[in-house]
């Protein structure tokens, strides 16, 4: 009787047990992804570089007038603005010049003043026939004589006190002094360089092109331009010029935009650039995170009835995360976004609104890339 009821438990538990088999789910578990529409939309084909940029106004300060730097007040890397001292020219020589050169024009003057009392004295006796009109000729002539060595006299004086105010060296312009050349204590020679500032106002990108691109790029087309120095910000401008010769050392074709720089670009940073050369109409456009690379090529898998459908496509023009499907989906199809790269073809998926958690999960646990870092992670501590 014992060993009847044994059996009979043991049939229950085995039953029990196929039963507890037939309800587990058959297949892996569905992926958890967000989705996205392939829209119509336009699309600019772009011709892309790394460029540099230069600025277009950076003069170098030269003296003007010959003599010893006494002062320097302005070091590299110092700001400026327009009519700042930069440095001081001992200007005792131009000081002493220019006292002489007044003392000359007050002799003028004096010796001008006499000379006019002559003149008209002269005309007075003239009238009155005690002497020739000749006499009173050459009087008139030494009036004239002397005023021009008054005009030369002054005209010495200004040239003089305007030297004087040279030996002051102002900045021409707002911006930043690149290089120091000059020191206090240096003799220098009208026109040796003193500074050389650098202004951030205006600037010019050199964009080099292969030969190959030459038939697509013209003067006045659109320009997008990117930098490291100004992450996540765009400057759009205009192609200024295009150099007529391929530069001899890298057979590149240089391509120049001029930018007011308002984005606060830096001179000598480098730049990301895509020339506009022409825009496309009603292309299918998909996120590029939808484009994966399988055995077959590039898909994008379609999703309909909770099966990620695989679609092998051709791919175009990229441009701001979106890429051109030039053929093999229609625009409005429904096309995995998050996740796309987990999925095979015919899986079943789960579709969660992008930025709201699924049900039961903490937010921070719902990408698939969540996922499978988790699921990496026991594999990694393993080793």
């Amino acid at each position: 009787m014992n060993s009847r009821l044994v059996i009979f438990a043991a049939a229950l538990a085995l039953a029990a047990c196929q039963k507890a088999e037939e309800k587990k789910p058959s297949g892996p578990p569905p992926t958890l992804i967000t989705v996205t529409q392939a829209k119509a939309g336009a699309m600019e084909i772009a011709e892309e570089t790394l460029g540099t940029l230069e600025a277009l106004i950076d003069p170098k300060i030269g003296a003007e007038v010959a003599g010893k730097v006494v002062q320097v007040l302005a070091g590299a890397g110092k700001a400026v603005r327009k009519g700042d001292l930069l440095a001081v020219i001992d200007d005792a020589d131009i000081a002493l010049q220019h006292r002489a050169d007044e003392a000359e024009r007050k002799r003028a003057e004096a010796l001008l003043a006499q000379q006019e009392r002559v003149v008209e004295r002269q005309l007075q006796l003239v009238q009155k026939g005690f002497i020739s009109q000749n006499a009173a000729d050459d009087a008139r002539a030494q009036r004239d004589a002397l005023r021009q060595q008054l005009a030369a006299a002054g005209a010495r004086g200004d040239l003089s006190r305007r030297s004087q105010g040279k030996a002051r060296v102002l900045a021409p312009i707002d911006g930043v002094v690149e290089i120091q050349i000059a020191s206090a204590g240096d003799y220098v020679k009208v026109g040796d360089p003193l500074f050389q500032l650098v202004s951030g106002r205006k600037l010019r990108a050199h964009l080099p092109f292969p030969e190959s691109a030459a038939p697509r790029l013209r003067k006045g087309q659109t320009v997008v331009l990117t930098s490291p120095q100004r992450p996540g910000s765009a400057f759009r401008g205009v192609v200024s010029e295009i150099k007529p010769s391929v530069s001899e050392s890298g057979r590149a074709l240089d391509v120049l935009v001029d930018i007011d720089n308002t984005e606060g670009f830096r001179p000598g940073g480098t730049v990301n650039a895509a020339v506009v050369v022409a825009v496309r109409e009603d292309a299918v456009l998909v996120p590029e995170q939808s484009v994966v690379l399988r055995p077959a090529g590039k898909v994008v898998y379609a999703i309909a009835d909770g099966k990620a459908v695989q679609h092998v496509v051709e791919v175009g023009a990229k441009r701001a995360g979106m890429v051109e499907i030039v053929k093999g989906l229609p625009a409005g199809a429904t096309v995995a976004l998050d996740g796309a790269g987990f999925l095979t073809n015919n899986a079943g998926v789960s579709v969660q609104e992008r930025g709201k958690p699924a049900a039961g999960k903490p937010a921070e646990s719902q990408s698939p890339q969540h996922g499978a870092a988790e699921a990496q992670a026991p594999a990694e501590a393993k080793k």
